[in-house]
């Protein structure tokens, strides 16, 4: 590469991380950087995050990857951001965040949730949004804020998503991406406007939130205090930025019908392009962040997370980093036959999303013996996890979805194993592209459209993702899975009161 080549700079700020990776025009990585930050779990389902920790993640991974390119900040043609979603952040006018974050995985909102479905109904929300009132989306969080901390609810100028916060310290302008906004719950999704009726439900106005536009348009430009803290140039264009989600299906190549995605890191987000007309209320409904596309999303919460715990509390740390500490277990796994030895695991840690939306669901080994081995827990693990993504799946193919192949992007990706467990628990190819970084380079794409380099972007993506390895089904494997599956299924629906009634137990206890 010349070293006056342009570069594109994605950067995506992750539940765990922030990862900020530079790409060449032709989608060539040139370098990448990452830094963890805390996520402080307050009590039992409450989540939150300090969003200075995410800005100041976004500036030292900036400065590190640029500092190993040479000329890095002057080649530096436009920066998108994307990130976790969704996010109740609110901030005063001048952008400082009054409270922590509660971020997508808090489930304090639960009655919030459940009182703005018994005002509107369930059918009326579904039809304005496209996606029920459940504590995930902002709206519930919303009215948790108002009646809790009804001061900084008061005092709040704007209510921000991550890549609106990051980019309004990168340009000092407000915005927030379509995909964003979708996930707020308070979008007229048909409309492409904000809807005056949840909005008064949830007693804010829409004035309260930012521009709304596509991820690619621009936002602003890097200021002259920013390019200080970041190492960028002043005067770097900056677009309005996506969801994670959207980015890792760019990245995956994801733009056309029968295609899906599915991008595992912390948690699992299947990602599928759909008509606009195909609903399900089993799934996430928002814009793709290519335009005129729409996604439907089954997302899992606890996949990556589940073997982070199981590293954590079970497991054995080496001094080698997380790497290779989930190496480590992947390689027990694999000396563990097809099924476990008859353990199965349900994966849901932290209740679960797509398809169940039930809070109190908890994660179950079953089959345990005294001859069950540490390996045979971690492969559970892989296949429990790979259990829920089939869940998902079947369903939207009853709803409609043409599914073919699956590419699989994220941390998840970089697991021989856990690919081709998904690939013989499913029945269908899994494709690894060859750029696998995560949603960084769905958003370097985006940087892109906006500023023109790529005018044909759904044509443009057949050149610049290449698939690197196919894992293909193996029948017989694939045969024993569906004997186990049907097992995992029947375990969750035996258990679901009793989750259900254990969550009442443990809530009169604390009293």
């Amino acid at each position: 590469m010349r070293d006056d080549e342009q570069l594109l700079l994605g950067i995506d700020v992750g539940t765990t991380g922030t990862k900020a990776a530079l790409f060449s025009l032709a989608g060539q990585l040139e370098g990448v950087d990452q830094v963890e930050y805390p996520i402080h779990h307050i009590r039992p389902g409450w989540v939150e995050q300090d969003p200075e920790d995410w800005w100041a993640a976004v500036c030292s991974a900036t400065r590190r990857v640029l500092a190993g390119v040479r000329a890095g900040a002057e080649r530096v043609a436009g920066v998108a951001v994307s990130s976790q979603a969704p996010t109740l952040l609110a901030v005063d006018a001048s952008g400082s965040p009054l409270r922590p974050a509660i971020i997508w995985m808090d489930r304090r909102a639960e009655r919030e949730a459940r009182d703005l479905e018994r005002l509107m109904g369930l059918d009326r929300i579904l039809r304005i949004t496209r996606n029920r009132p459940d504590a995930y989306f902002v709206a519930p969080k919303l009215l948790w804020l108002r009646k809790h901390e009804r001061r900084v609810f008061e005092r709040t100028y704007r209510f921000l998503q991550i890549p609106g916060f990051v980019n309004q310290r990168f340009t000092g302008e407000w915005g927030m991406d379509a995909a964003h906004a979708a996930l707020t719950g308070l979008r007229d999704y048909a409309g492409d406007c904000w809807s005056a009726e949840i909005c008064d439900a949830c007693g804010v106005d829409p004035s309260q939130f930012p521009p709304v536009r596509q991820g690619h348009e621009l936002q602003g430009v890097v200021t002259q205090k920013a390019a200080c803290e970041t190492g960028l140039a002043a005067g770097t264009k900056v677009m309005v930025g996506t969801v994670d989600g959207a980015a890792a299906a760019v990245e995956a190549g994801v733009v056309s019908l029968g295609m899906a995605a599915e991008m595992t890191g912390t948690s699992t987000v299947l990602l599928m392009p759909t008509h606009e007309g195909i609903q399900e209320s089993a799934f996430i409904a928002m814009p793709h962040a290519v335009p005129e596309i729409h996604l439907l999303l089954g997302a899992m919460v606890a996949s990556g997370a589940s073997l982070k715990w199981f590293r954590d509390q079970l497991g054995q740390p080496s001094s080698g980093g997380a790497s290779e500490d989930f190496d480590r277990l992947t390689a027990t796994a694999a000396q563990v036959p097809v099924g476990s030895d008859g353990v199965i695991f349900l994966p849901y840690m932290m209740g679960e999303r797509s398809p169940l939306w039930h809070t109190q669901a908890r994660g179950v080994f079953f089959g345990l013996s005294l001859a069950t081995t540490r390996g045979a827990l971690v492969r559970s693990l892989l296949e429990g996890t790979a259990f829920a993504l089939r869940h998902n799946v079947e369903i939207a193919r009853r709803a409609g979805v043409q599914i073919d192949t699956l590419r699989t992007v994220g941390g998840g990706a970089r697991s021989p194993l856990w690919n081709q467990i998904k690939a013989d628990v499913l029945g269908i190819p899994i494709l690894i592209p060859q750029t696998s970084v995560g949603a960084p380079f769905g958003d370097a794409v985006l940087a892109g459209l906006g500023l023109g380099f790529y005018s044909d972007l759904t044509q443009q993506l057949v050149r610049l993702v290449k698939v690197r390895e196919t894992y293909e089904p193996n029948r017989r494997n694939h045969d024993h899975y569906t004997a186990v599956y049907d097992i995992f299924r029947r375990i969750y629906r035996d258990l679901r009161d009793d989750f259900d009634r254990l969550a009442e137990v443990l809530e009169a206890s604390t009293r």
